[in-house]
């Protein structure tokens, strides 16, 4: 069963038992997915949804960073909540040892010897991390291990 399949079939569970909070997290994910197919005229893998997860994400994070600093704790709860939801879509995360020897790989392959080659290590890495690893993070682990190779 595909991803978006799978988020279709969890909201229409959400409906049947009732469940606003997680129906109004789900129609907010289909929502943005269908907008993304509207917009390009494509029909999205799961690699695409992922991304779109991904992103969701980020934002529900930095506004709940907002939110808290704000005081507004409820907003923040609700926020939580969709991040909660959202993850359940995304899949197991890579651990910091799985993601350096990805890394290692990478250079390897790419023949990567100093700061100018940081693109296309990223080329390489991110199709295979997506939706796995933190891009921030492995970003900075690109540059320490190139400013240092």
């Amino acid at each position: 069963m595909s991803l978006k399949a799978q988020i279709t079939e969890d909201m229409k569970s959400a409906m049947r038992a009732k469940e606003t909070t997680k129906l109004s997290a789900i129609r907010l994910l289909l929502a943005a997915i269908k907008q993304r197919e509207v917009d390009e005229r494509i029909e999205l893998n799961d690699a695409d949804v992922l991304t779109i997860i991904d992103k969701m994400l980020k934002q529900r994070r930095d506004s709940i960073s907002q939110y808290e600093a704000a005081g507004r704790t409820d907003l923040a709860d609700i926020e939580k909540f969709e991040v909660s939801i959202l993850t359940h879509y995304m899949p197991q995360a890579l651990s910091q040892e799985e993601i350096e020897a990805a890394l290692a790989a990478a250079m390897k392959t790419t023949e990567a010897k100093g700061m100018q080659d940081m693109g296309k290590l990223m080329a390489v890495l991110k199709p295979q991390l997506a939706g796995r690893a933190d891009m921030a993070q492995v970003s900075i682990l690109v540059k320490a291990a190139l400013s240092a190779a």
